[in-house]
C-alpha cells in the first residue's frame, strides 16, 4: 500500500520537480511511496541535477525528510549510491553528522536485505 502523501510531502515533491504533477511514478504506474526515490530514479536528468533539485530543500525540509526515513516512511533503499550521497551531504549540513551516519546505515542495511 502506497504512503499517504500529506501536504508537507507534497510541498517537498513540489519544490524537488515543479514540473512533474501528481503521485504517480512515471516508470512503475503506481503511487509513490516515498519522495526522494522517484525524483533519483526517473524525474532527476542525472546526478548533477538531481543534486541541484535536493539543493532547493529548506533545514527545515531536510529535518522532516530526515525524521521520515529513520522512522521507515521514506525508503531509500532503491536510489544510486552516488545521490545517497548528496542526501548524506545535505543531512550533515542540515541536521547533524550523527543523523546522517544513521540514515547511512540503514541505507547499506536495507541494501544487504538485512531490513
Amino acid at each position: 500500500m502506497a504512503r499517504e502523501f500529506d501536504e508537507k510531502d507534497f510541498a517537498i515533491l513540489r519544490k524537488l520537480a515543479p514540473e512533474y504533477e501528481g503521485i504517480i511514478c512515471p516508470e512503475s504506474g503506481h503511487e509513490f511511496h516515498s519522495i526522494l526515490p522517484p525524483v533519483s530514479n526517473h524525474i532527476a536528468a542525472d546526478e548533477e541535477d538531481f543534486r541541484e533539485r535536493v539543493s532547493r530543500l529548506s533545514d527545515e525540509d531536510w529535518s522532516y525528510l530526515t525524521d521520515q526515513i529513520l522512522s521507515g516512511r521514506e525508503d531509500l533503499g532503491c536510489m544510486p549510491e552516488e545521490d545517497i550521497e548528496t542526501i548524506l551531504e545535505r543531512i550533515r549540513e542540515a541536521e547533524s553528522e550523527e543523523a546522517a551516519e544513521r540514515v547511512g546505515r540503514l541505507y547499506h542495511l536495507s541494501g544487504c536485505g538485512m531490513l
